[in-house]
Order: C-alpha cells, then sequence, then structure tokens
C-alpha cells in the first residue's frame, strides 16, 4: 500500500525530527490498526512507540515517542478540536481518499483553511480513483496526481465460488459481497482459502494469497432521505471505480482473475464514482462538529463536495430540537458543548446526558455501550431455533434497548464467562467489548457530573430517556398494519432481529436506525407512550387530531 512506503520514507527524510508527528488519516479502524501494526513490525519497533495508533475507544500511542500516528478519520478530527493549527504535526497523509467518507471530506475543508495559516504543514492525498484534478482545484495548487486506472446475487457469488474451486488453479479467493467479512484463516492442504468481505477489501485491508476475485456488482451504503429525516442502509449497484478496484484486488502474488456477476453492458451504465458521504448523509454530527471547531457560517464552509442544502436544514432542526443549537444557530452551554465530546451520534450523547435527570444513567451507560455492538446474538448454521429460544429468555416486551440490558446484566452475573456466551448464543468478543465502551463512556459522565444512578427494575425511566434523545425517531402503527413515521408518514417494519418482530405489534416505538433491504426495516426499538412526546418534545410534535392542528398552523400564519 501507498503509505507503508511514504511515511517510513518520511520519517526517515527527517519529518519526525524534533518531536513532530507523522499522523496518517484512514476511513475504517481495521485499517489503522493493520497498517500500524505492519509498519512497526517492519522497523523493529514495539506497536505504541515510536508508531502508533489511535482509534474510537482505543489509543495505542506514547505522546512523547510516537512518530507515526495512525488514526481513523474522526479522531483526527477531536485532534483538531484540541490543536486547531495541528501544531505538533509536520505532514498529514489522507489515506483512501477516494472513498470520501464523510468525516474525510470534513477533514480536507479543515485542512485548507489550517493551510492557509501553516504553510509549512505538508499535506498528501493517497488515493486509487480519485479525481485528481478536483483535488488540485480544492486545494488551489499546481501538484497532480495520477490516478491507477443479478438478482440473486447472494447464490451467484456462491455458485461461482464453487466454479472456481473446482475448475481453476490452486489460490485462495476474494468474494465481495454487501453485509459480511470472514477470513477463513490456515487452509489445510489441498485446499484453498475463501474471504468474505465487503467494500472493505477494496483498499483498506490486504490479504495475502488471493489470486481470484468474485465480484457480486452490489455495495452497501448509507443514504439519507432529508424529506422524512431518515438514514438507512441501501444496497446499490458499485461504481466503475469500485469494480475497479476489486478486480485489482486479484493476482497481487501471481496471474489472477476476477469474475464480475454482471455484464459489460451493465459495468458501462454504472457510475463513475461513488457519491460522497458527505452528500448522502445525516448532516446533524457534521454540524455539531464544525461549531465545535469554530465554524460559525457553516453554509460558507469549503467542502469539495457540498452537500445537499435540504440535508444541511434538516442537520440544524434536528440539533436545535435536541437543545445543542440556540435560536441562532450557536453551541449552547452547557448541552451543545459536552455533546461535542461524545464519540456518538447527538442522539445518543443528549440520551446519556440526561439520563441523570432520569436517575438511569448506569442503564444508559450500558444501553449505548451495547447498541454498538454489531451481533450481540449469535445464531450458528443449522441452529436457529435454540439460538432463537435461547434469545427468548433474555427478551421482554418492552424492546430491544431493555432486552440489551438483560443481556449486559446476566453477563456481569455469570463473571463474563466465554463459555457461558457460548451456552446462551451470545457474541463474548462483542460483549467484552460493551464493557470497555461502557467505562469510557462512564468517564465522560464523570467529567461532565451527570450523577450515576440506577432505575433498578423501574425500565419506565429508562424509556423514558430514550425518547427525550430519540423522540425524531418516533413511530405509529398505521391501520394498514405498518409504522409510520409521527412526523413525516414514512413507512417503515420492524427488523427480522428485533425481539418484538415476532410479537403483537405496539402500536408507539422509537428505533435507533433503519436498514434498507427488501423494505426499510427500523433497528433496535423500544415501546413508549405517545403522550411522551408532547411533553418530551413539545418543540417538535404538536397534540391534537390533525384538523386541530391544521388550525394551530392556520392561526400562526
Amino acid at each position: 500500500m501507498y503509505e507503508d512506503i511514504s511515511v517510513e520514507f518520511l520519517l526517515e527524510a527527517g519529518w519526525g525530527a524534533e518531536g513532530h508527528v507523522i499522523g496518517v488519516t484512514q476511513p475504517r479502524r481495521i485499517a489503522a490498526i493493520t497498517v500500524a501494526s505492519r509498519i512497526a513490525e517492519e522497523r523493529g519497533s514495539i506497536l505504541g512507540n515510536e508508531v502508533g495508533y489511535t482509534i474510537r475507544f482505543d489509543d495505542c500511542s506514547d505522546p512523547s515517542a510516537t512518530r507515526i500516528l495512525f488514526m481513523t478519520d474522526g479522531m483526527m478530527i477531536r485532534e483538531i478540536m484540541k490543536d486547531p493549527l495541528l501544531s505538533k504535526y509536520s505532514v498529514i497523509l489522507l489515506d483512501e481518499a477516494h472513498e470520501r467518507a464523510l468525516n474525510t471530506d470534513i477533514i480536507l475543508g479543515l485542512l485548507r483553511k489550517i493551510q492557509k495559516k501553516r504553510p509549512d504543514l505538508r499535506l498528501l492525498v493517497a488515493s486509487a480513483t480519485l479525481d485528481a484534478e478536483e483535488m488540485r482545484d480544492f486545494f488551489n495548487t499546481n501538484e497532480t496526481g495520477d490516478p491507477d486506472p443479478v438478482p440473486d446475487y447472494l447464490k451467484a457469488t456462491v455458485d461461482t465460488v464453487m466454479k472456481i474451486h473446482f475448475n481453476e488453479r490452486p489460490g485462495d479467493v476474494l468474494a465481495f459481497l454487501t453485509g459480511m467479512m470472514k477470513v477463513f484463516q490456515k487452509p489445510p492442504h489441498n485446499s484453498r482459502k475463501i474471504v468474505v468481505a465487503t467494500n472493505i477489501a477494496e483498499a483498506s485491508i490486504t490479504i495475502n494469497g488471493i489470486v481470484y476475485v468474485v465480484d457480486c456488482g452490489f455495495v452497501k451504503l448509507k443514504a439519507y432521505d432529508p424529506s422524512s429525516g431518515v438514514e438507512s442502509l441501501v444496497v446499490i449497484p458499485v461504481s466503475k471505480a469500485s469494480a475497479n478496484q476489486r478486480a485489482g484486488r486479484a493476482g497481487r502474488v501471481r496471474a489472477g482473475k476476477a469474475f464480475r456477476l454482471y455484464t459489460e453492458d451493465d459495468f458501462d451504465k454504472l457510475s463513475e464514482a461513488t457519491v460522497p458521504e458527505m452528500q448522502r448523509s445525516d448532516l446533524a454530527p457534521v454540524v455539531l462538529q464544525l461549531k465545535a471547531l469554530g465554524i460559525a457560517n457553516i453554509l460558507r464552509f469549503n467542502f469539495l463536495s457540498p452537500p445537499p442544502a435540504q440535508n444541511m436544514v434538516r442537520g440544524l432542526e434536528l440539533l436545535y430540537a435536541l437543545g445543542a443549537l440556540d435560536s441562532v444557530g450557536n453551541l449552547t452551554s452547557p448541552l451543545g458543548l459536552q455533546m461535542v465530546e461524545f464519540p456518538l451520534s447527538p442522539c445518543f450523547a443528549k440520551m446519556l446526558l440526561v439520563s441523570g435527570d432520569y436517575e438511569c444513567s448506569e442503564e444508559v451507560l450500558t444501553v449505548a455501550a451495547m447498541t454498538q455492538i454489531q451481533n450481540v446474538f449469535v445464531t450458528p448454521s443449522g441452529k436457529r431455533n435454540t439460538a432463537d429460544k435461547e434469545k427468548r429468555k433474555f427478551a421482554v416486551l418492552e424492546g430491544d434497548h431493555v432486552t440489551l440490558l438483560n443481556v449486559y446484566k446476566a453477563f456481569i452475573k455469570f463473571g463474563k464467562n466465554s463459555k457461558w456466551c457460548s451456552e446462551h448464543f451470545l457474541n463474548y468478543k462483542g460483549l467484552k467489548r460493551a464493557i470497555e465502551i461502557r467505562e469510557q463512556l462512564k468517564r465522560l459522565l464523570l467529567k461532565f457530573k451527570v450523577p450515576l444512578v440506577s432505575c433498578q427494575d423501574d425500565v419506565l425511566k429508562l424509556r423514558r430517556c430514550i425518547t427525550a434523545a430519540f423522540f425524531a425517531n418516533a413511530v405509529r402503527l398505521h391501520y394498514t398494519g405498518v409504522y409510520r413515521t409521527v412526523r413525516d408518514g414514512h413507512e417503515l417494519y420492524i427488523h427480522p432481529s428485533s425481539v418484538l418482530s415476532n410479537e403483537e405489534q405496539p402500536q408507539w416505538l422509537i428505533f435507533n436506525e433503519v436498514v434498507h433491504t427488501s423494505k426499510e426495516y427500523m433497528r433496535d426499538v423500544t415501546t413508549i407512550e405517545p403522550d411522551w412526546l408532547c411533553e418530551l418534545a413539545p418543540h417538535f410534535y404538536q397534540f391534537g387530531t390533525e384538523r386541530e392542528i391544521s388550525a394551530k398552523r392556520s392561526r400562526l400564519e
């Protein structure tokens, strides 16, 4: 990878001398850890000493010794918050910039401002397919770069992998799908390794031994609908740039082959590049970060790809409703200023900060940590019925958040035991990670003097606290049998993995996020009472019949 050579060259050339640091950003945590580990090993140093990394909830670096620091894009933004001119850095290398992640675009805009005050700061943008002219024009420099040149896609992918296995010469296979990452390590003699990966394997990680690539032609991305205020994960066709990146993973060890599960005509119809995340995301977190960085007029901020105005307005509206911004768009004190410091979405930050008022901060810490873990419940092949039976032991009619709380409490009660997790089909590593995340969030609550109190078995307090933060994600059951968002009437369904999916449908719910597959599904849902919305978010909702609300609006107009 590009950064392997360049950062070591920069260090040897003296850019890490006199206490300076070479900063390298990565869009993903796994890439930051993997590359830092490899370069530390190559240099014969201990990871965390000369070469280190810092990611959300994990800092493996030494301020006095680390000269090359790998970090996620989000952590780079936090570095800028602490030191607006990045005074300790001599060079910033933005790797995988072609992915155009949300935080990458924020960093590009911020670095453009920083360079005006610090012309000595060197910027390197490493990318396989980024438009070099667009980047040159954005930074207004003369430098240029040379970019490197199926309905049932799951079944088609499996079939293709099997054909490769039986008909092709030895060599490992990398299959791109939309929602999993699995590596089967150290295959026995006379067998081959099959790696099933998401788009993370396009560039962020390198897997040794890959000779064959199977490209299903699809990718799962975040998409935001400003008309409904719903952000969801959607499966869409890949771009030409991504398709070429995938094909490029074949044959790095010897001559290889790429199998695309779509026609050449379909390839020609693909978009040239993936739409930047900045133009398809909920912008509330972006607005909050920019405000914290002192960008008063965010509409005049230099974005490489300016986001839609409607997305920006929605973000401002939500932050105002959460109490993070005042009526003129400034960060509120203390709530808005404190929300910025949480490495979570604004809604989660608000939920944590007000949890003391609802006398359930201990439970909210657990819920916030557990919802950061993917796949708390595991379903081994051929054991679905047994796994579902075990899951029901923790499930409650109040919904997923209280169920996750029950899982965590039981995990602690039974000594954080891996065997116990295996018996109950729970993700042991995920639960251990939840403990670490909870401790970090707890330190932030203590910093802001939020009282640590427990609601014991009174989960009504917990549900009200969740509502106080996620009120914008409220839905009610329509007479047609589908859920609709309270404010915009957007149709949604309970996700099949929810503990409420096979129960009698509750009338009112709050959800954390939406996943778009065959339908738009709500994930992590909790039952609520409708009058809580008017009580806890009167600025966001109006109470009354449709005729009464229309009459109120007419009087205001």
